[in-house]
Parts: C-alpha cells; structure tokens; sequence
C-alpha cells in the first residue's frame, strides 16, 4: 500500500471498505499449565482458544473495528470449539477452512517472562487459497500474517497469493516476523522471511525474532537490518522496556506502560490489535503506538492469549 515513509505523526488514509481487518494463519488450542514452570513440571493444563491472527481478530473485534480471520481447524471437537468462539464474538467464521486433520495445538507454560512452547501442528498449514479468501481480502483494509503460514506448505503458497491479492487491492500489509526454527519443516526460515519483506508494510520483531533472523546485535542495528530489507516502519518490542519504532527517517522510544504482569501469552497480539484498531480509527501512527501499549498493559494482568477487552476508548481514558 505504501510507496512512501509511513508517517508517525500522520494518519494512515483508507478506501472504504466492507471490512477493517483481515488476519490470516494458525488458529489453535493453547494449553497453558496452571502453575508457573520452567519446563513443563506442572500436572494441570487449560484449554485456551488461541492463535496469534486469531487472537487479533477477536480483540480488535472487542475493541470496537470490524474483523474477520482465515485459518484451518480439524473436523474435531476443538475444532469446534475454535468457530464456535469466534461466533461468540460475532466474527464471520465463512473464511475458517475445515479438513480431515488434527487442530493444531501448543502446549505452554503459564510465564511471567516469555512463554516456552511445545508445538503440535496440524490442520493449520493446510489453509488453501479460494474465492471466500480472495474476497475477504478484497473487501478488507488491512491484511495481517505472521511466521506459521509461510513455515510449510500449502499455506506458505497460499499466503503468497494472498500478498499478491493485498497488494492489488491497495491493503496495508502488517507481518510478524515471529520465527521459530521449530515451526519449520523447511531448512529457508531465515533467508525466505528475509525475502518478503519488501512485500509488507508494517512488521513487529521482538528482540527475540531480531536474534533469530539476525544473530546477536545492538537494538538500532537490528531496526535498520529490517528497514534494510524493505520494510517501511519497525517496531521493535522490548519486553518490559517497551519498543523502539522507526520508519528509516525517524526513531521513537516507548515504554511499556505495564504494571501488572499474570502472564505474558498474547501481549505482542494484544499491541497489534491495539495498534490496528487505533489506525482505524483515525489515530496518528504515533498514537496508535501508544494505544497498542495500553492494550498490551491491560492483556498482562490476566492468564490466556485472549481475554475479554473493552472498547478502545475506555482502555485510552485508563491509560492517558
């Protein structure tokens, strides 16, 4: 969408369309441990719905912006219980694909620090490009994607279609470069997440994505690596310490305006949705930055990737 610098002191103009937002990947079940763990001591688990474009698409939906989400799930009862949740929350499920296939699942340890993951993948990477994704893509403002799809086949073909898609139809294109080498069957992680990136407009590395990608290295170096690349605005998330952001001619600081932290899974998809939301709404870039943070804030005082969130401007009057 952009052919030039996003702008963090301007608004993101939009064509009017049916839908704000379309999130596309991995829809699944987090099982988290009851208890605080290191590596799985716990006996306990919860069934949690989860699934990091999934959990966007409900939270900004809550938040108060129209969003729909494409994704595989199993003809299983998990299954199941995936659509029925985004019913729930009033989300048009018509882009959620079924097949005869496990629905994929991550076992997680609760964690105030960063979650560890054990993953059992299945029915996600089996998402297939059709005319209901074309056309929710068609009739949506911003498209959303992160690592799992591109990870295997047939969803990483289906995800570049899906680019392809965006692209004609004028989309801001947001990407969470969250790799993880034990997602990938294929051994070109690294250099095919570096390929695409001057395809997306918007990408969201932790520093743990960053040292992944690039190796170790100083934060501002890490930022220019993926302004390098062809992406047009960065935002590096710190953890505790909050981001840096920059669109190659100017750089921001941000600090995390968490005070309350009961468990850390969804805090990343929280400040997308946050951010996401903010954009829709006529906010400045630099604004919705900050709104994402208070959406973040407000996801770390309570257990799951998804929790119940209020409307955006009753989270922006708690915060500022």
């Amino acid at each position: 969408m952009m052919d030039t610098v996003i702008n963090l002191g301007e608004k993101i103009e939009f064509k009017g369309k049916h839908n704000d937002l379309i999130t596309i990947g991995e829809i699944l079940i987090d099982m988290i441990s009851q208890d605080y763990s290191d590596n799985f001591e716990g006996d306990t688990y919860q069934r949690h719905f989860g699934g990091s474009p999934s959990n966007i698409a409900i939270n900004t939906k809550r938040l108060g912006i129209n969003s729909i989400t494409a994704s595989t799930v199993g003809n299983d009862g998990l299954g199941e219980f995936l659509i029925q949740y985004l019913q729930q929350v009033n989300i048009d499920t018509s882009t959620i694909q079924r097949v005869d296939d496990a629905t994929s699942m991550v076992l997680i340890t609760k964690s105030k620090s960063t979650p560890t993951p054990i993953f059992y993948r299945h029915a996600d990477y089996y998402l297939q490009y059709n005319s209901k994704l074309a056309k929710g893509i068609q009739e949506s403002k911003i498209m959303h994607f992160t690592c799992w799809p591109i990870s295997m086949e047939p969803a990483r073909s289906t995800i570049e279609k899906c680019i392809t898609e965006a692209k004609a139809n004028n989309l801001l294109i947001g990407f969470d470069p969250n790799y993880n080498p034990k997602l990938w069957k294929k051994s070109d992680g690294i250099e095919y997440i570096k390929s695409i990136m001057p395809y997306v407009d918007i990408v969201k590395p932790s520093l743990d994505d960053a040292e992944r990608l690039f190796g170790e290295d100083d934060i501002e170096n890490h930022v220019q690596e993926f302004l390098r690349l062809g992406a047009k605005l960065v935002i590096m998330t710190l953890g505790k310490d909050g981001a840096i952001v920059s669109n190659g001619k100017e750089t921001l600081t941000f600090k995390s305006l968490a005070t309350e932290v009961t468990d850390t899974t969804g805090a990343g998809d929280a400040f997308w949705s946050g951010f996401y939301t903010a954009i829709i709404k006529g906010n400045t870039v630099k604004e919705a930055l900050q709104l994402g943070f208070a959406v973040s804030a407000y996801k770390l005082k309570y257990t799951g990737a998804v929790v119940n969130l209020p409307k955006l401007e009753d989270i922006k009057s708690n915060y500022f």
